[in-house]
């Protein structure tokens, strides 16, 4: 009973392995530490912190000395708790602001240097598939042709699927942080602001076939999750009760007008919203307005999971 016992104890050790992902966004970075065991995921850990790497970065296609500063101090206290937690792997990705900043080598370098982790940067198309297969792994009911986006900080995945597989996917520099940055300047906004910010997002979704007869629509990101957020009042954040929920369109079009007749410091009270998301969050909130738009969705369902969860169902089972 005792060689027994110490079989099963190595087979389970065998068996179980801990990751953990640290995401780098535009406006935030995502870390999710999770253990697969017996062909199932159990998350440990799956939280974020709004670094604004972007901050800045419309004017001048750069990342600044600060921000990046910031951002890979950020990164060296999450990969201190992955060794904390003895994960067995920690993979690190970049998206939108990495693959476009003219200096993105050296946050890299600097991130390598003060924690050892190479952030990998992410395409994408790439991450428009990890984003679907985010969705998809998690969600076996869903069936048909599928719209899947994931609005970020600085772009939006767009990918259309058919019972799993991915038929088009596009990936859109277009974000909640670089929204704002390009139109949503002033206060208060102006109908004529939002109508411009909501035209060219539709316009540079057009490339997508198919958009208007889709099945169901689903919204990724941490635009769509707080959005949903404020919709339930939610305080503090409970990741259950966002996934799987339904966001109206009406209720985006209520929100809309809220963030732009209310002072920032008045929407940093809002129950729901993070403080540090209430500057962006009518820029993304516009974003989705046209993402419903389009596929002529007068309701969408909300996930909480993202390209962190893409990275794991895709690289570790």
């Amino acid at each position: 009973m005792r060689l027994i016992s110490l079989f099963t104890q190595c087979n389970r050790q065998a068996i179980m392995k801990k990751y953990a992902v640290i995401d780098v966004g535009t406006n935030s970075i995502k870390f999710l530490i999770a253990e697969h065991r017996h062909d199932r995921w159990n998350t440990l850990l799956d939280c974020a912190e709004i670094a604004r790497l972007g901050d800045g970065f419309y004017d001048t296609g750069r990342l600044h000395s600060e921000t990046m500063t910031r951002n890979a101090n950020a990164i060296a206290k999450m990969v201190h708790i992955a060794y904390e937690q003895q994960v067995d792997e920690i993979i690190g990705i970049g998206t939108m602001c990495l693959r476009s900043a003219e200096n993105s080598d050296e946050f890299v370098r600097l991130v390598a240097q003060i924690c050892g982790l190479h952030i990998e940067i992410l395409s994408g198309e790439e991450e428009a598939r990890l984003a679907f297969l985010a969705v998809t792994s998690g969600n076996h009911t869903l069936s048909g042709r599928v719209f899947v986006f994931d609005t970020g900080g600085g772009s939006t995945e767009c990918i259309i699927g058919h019972d799993g597989q991915i038929a088009q996917r596009i990936s859109l520099d277009i974000g909640a942080l670089l929204q704002t940055e390009r139109f949503l300047t002033t206060f208060p906004v102006t109908s004529e602001q939002i109508e411009y910010a909501l035209h060219f997002v539709m316009q540079h979704i057009t490339p997508l076939e198919w958009i208007d007869r889709v099945h169901s629509v689903v919204g990724i990101g941490g635009t769509v999750t707080t959005l949903c957020a404020v919709k339930l009042g939610l305080e503090p954040y409970d990741a259950e009760r966002i996934e799987g929920a339904t966001l109206e369109l009406s209720e985006i079009d209520r929100q809309i007008a809220v963030y732009a007749s209310t002072p920032l410091e008045e929407r940093q009270r809002i129950p729901g919203l993070h403080p540090k998301r209430a500057d962006v969050i009518l820029g993304g909130a516009i974003i989705v307005k046209a993402m419903m738009l389009k596929t002529c969705a007068e309701a969408i369902t909300v996930s909480d999971r993202g390209v962190r969860h893409g990275i794991l169902a895709d690289r570790a089972g």
